[in-house]
């Protein structure tokens, strides 16, 4: 008689979900531990696996914070990259469709988290500081000269340096991600994001566009 549920075994689908499952409790550790103090055994038990299982899919606590960073940041900013490749209004809105989706989709999250670890450990450890450099800022950054490059290319935003105004729009969203976090208990006045982006974006338009 045929079984009318799926004929996958239980045990099957949970082998699957194992590598999800690491990378999830992964996360969660290591925003909030840091990554000096999460242990591959601590990620192990939180996933509900033994550390004998975890070394099946990640070779080093290194391997699985790049995969944490690849499996989550990466593909936020591969589909930034498309909107901007396919954008056909104007640079201003992309500019503020841009900002507002990579806040709501990693400043807003738990992912703000790993930023936060970098700023604080990336001295001890420099080969993680380099990974993400090399494939979450330095994309992150020309992207952003992409998009500025359109608006001059339209005739939107006036001529300027696009790489240093890059830095200059990175820097205020890098602090205000950390303003999230955990980081400073003298700072007692929580920031509204939503306002202080919404300045942001005011501010920096106002200083791109063109004069008519």
């Amino acid at each position: 008689m045929n079984c009318p549920f799926s004929s996958k075994p239980r045990w099957a689908r949970r082998k699957e979900a194992r590598p999800q499952e690491l990378l999830a409790a992964a996360l969660d550790l290591f925003v909030e531990r840091g990554f000096a103090a999460t242990r591959l055994g601590d990620v192990a038990a939180r996933a509900g696996v033994s550390k004998g299982t975890l070394y099946l899919y990640f070779e080093s606590k290194e391997d699985l914070f790049k995969a944490v960073v690849r499996e989550n940041i990466v593909p936020a900013l591969a589909e930034a990259e498309d909107i901007i490749d396919g954008y056909q209004g104007p640079s201003a809105e992309l500019f503020r469709e841009i900002l507002l989706g990579w806040w709501e989709h990693i400043g807003a999250t738990k992912l703000a988290g790993i930023t936060k670890l970098l700023m604080a450990e990336s001295g001890n450890f420099p080969e993680l500081a380099a990974f993400h450099r090399e494939e979450v800022s330095e994309r992150g950054e020309a992207m952003i000269v992409r998009m500025l490059q359109r608006g001059i290319e339209r005739g939107e935003f006036r001529a300027i340096d696009v790489r240093q105004t890059a830095n200059v729009l990175i820097a205020p969203v890098i602090m205000l991600m950390m303003w999230q976090q955990p980081l400073n208990p003298c700072h007692v006045e929580p920031v509204d994001a939503g306002s202080y982006l919404d300045s942001f974006i005011d501010l920096c338009l106002h200083g791109l566009l063109s004069k008519p």
